[in-house]
């Protein structure tokens, strides 16, 4: 009988092949998590830059659709400079920084008066503590906290006249004078595309008549028969009595605290929802403030001005009040008027808009370099770091996390109504400013 074969022994795995198994197990998972939060981290980053070039291109398109109108009036800039015939024109306009009386512009003017350039336009430039000129009352103060103006950002105050409001004059809407030249009453009978007069004036807002030869502003008083009558210069309303228009060329009666449109745009810090903070855009029209877009870090406006001797300038703010301490000579006034307080902001032919944008959420991920970033108007030439030691003014001084993707956007802008020797149609009336 055979002998039985013996049965063959199992054989397991050491203790040490386990072990060595593990280690490469892990290895490999970990490169797998490598690459996933780089993979992660490298998407993170492109939607940043993606939100960051988005929020660009829609801040820019809305500052410069505003520049683009400033200082425009009735039919495009032919109806020239309005004569200011009201005494109350500034309580009319919002956001004011420069009132009469504070040098070295003159008290209020007893007699009409052409509308002021440092009333149609002015920019603000402002550093870690102060903007340089005074910035308007009512507008927030500088600081990190929510809802602050954010530090170190420019502002822009323009105004232009909405074509599309008031009331067109000369059909069923009529203008009555009496013998001496002077507007005697308006009749309104608003037309098919046109409001109710009771739902846009309210008692005090001024009115503004205007042609495609003349423009005035006046006070005027609504009565039972729908008619404007102007108030007697004995109330102390007005300077002088509008005048009945030496032409009837398309007339249009507007009211003026509604219509003339008074922008401002500044950056505001706002809550980022992380517990951190950020800058964003906001834009205040006729006292009403709405906010246009989020990480914005950084504005500034730069002033093309023409000089007498047709050279073009880019100044900031500061230079276009004073004039670049007297080195640049404004362009003749229109008719050879006297004094032109604020002149070389009529001057202003073309403005450059920049823009510092960052991604909005602070990413620890990022690369040193990734965080570096140039901004022109500090002079910068090569991108550098966030606390880079020559830079004017840092994110961490603004209270913002130094750890986000930053990129600067500029846009040039012509001034459509840039017109600064206009001259008056013939038949016009002439006031210079006292």
């Amino acid at each position: 009988m055979s002998a039985l074969r013996s049965p063959r022994r199992a054989r397991g795995h050491s203790l040490i092949e386990l072990m060595v198994a593990m280690t490469l197990g892990l290895i490999v998972a970990a490169c797998f998590v490598s690459v996933f939060l780089a993979t992660a981290g490298s998407q993170r980053t492109l939607t940043q830059f993606a939100l960051l070039q988005e929020s660009a291109r829609f801040a820019i398109a809305r500052v410069t659709g505003d520049l683009r109108m400033a200082n425009a009036f009735y039919c495009g800039h032919a109806g020239a400079t309005p004569t200011v015939q009201a005494s109350g024109l500034i309580g009319a306009l919002h956001d004011v920084s420069t009132r009469w009386g504070r040098a070295p512009y003159p008290p209020a003017p007893v007699s009409p008066y052409r509308f002021p350039p440092f009333l149609l336009m002015r920019g603000h430039d402002c550093g870690s503590t102060h903007c340089t000129p005074a910035v308007p009352a009512g507008l927030p103060a500088m600081g990190r906290a929510v809802g602050q103006r954010v530090i170190g950002a420019g502002l822009l105050t323009l105004r232009y006249l909405d074509p599309a409001g008031g009331w067109a004059m000369g059909a069923a809407s009529t203008i009555v004078g009496s013998a001496d030249g002077a507007i005697h009453h308006l009749a309104i009978q608003p037309g098919q595309d046109e409001p109710a007069v009771v739902d846009v004036y309210q008692p005090g807002h001024l009115l503004m008549l205007a042609d495609c030869t003349l423009t005035q502003i006046f006070s005027a008083n609504l009565q039972g028969d729908g008619g404007f009558y102007p108030d007697a210069v004995e109330t102390g309303r007005n300077l002088a009595l509008p005048r009945m228009p030496p032409s009837f060329n398309a007339p249009r009666l507007f009211d003026f605290d509604r219509d003339f449109r008074t922008v401002t745009y500044y950056l505001q810090v706002v809550d980022a929802g992380d517990g951190s903070t950020i800058g964003a855009l906001v834009r205040r029209e006729n006292g009403g403030a709405s906010e246009l877009v989020r990480g914005v870090e950084r504005l500034d406006f730069l002033y093309g001005v023409e000089d007498a001797a047709g050279a073009t300038r880019y100044l900031s703010a500061a230079q276009v009040d004073d004039r670049a301490g007297g080195s640049v000579d404004c362009p003749p006034p229109p008719d050879g008027a006297g004094n032109d307080y604020g002149c070389l902001w009529r001057a202003v032919k073309s403005i450059e808009v920049h823009l510092l944008m960052d991604g909005q959420q602070a990413q620890g991920t990022l690369s040193p370099g990734a965080t570096h970033y140039t901004y022109s108007i500090d002079g910068d030439v090569l991108p550098a770091a966030p606390d880079a030691a020559h830079r004017k003014l840092r994110p961490a001084e603004q209270g913002f996390d130094p750890r986000m993707l930053r990129r600067e956007f500029s846009a040039l802008v012509a001034v459509r109504s840039y017109h600064p020797c206009e001259r008056r149609h013939q038949g016009a009336i002439h006031v210079p400013i006292p």
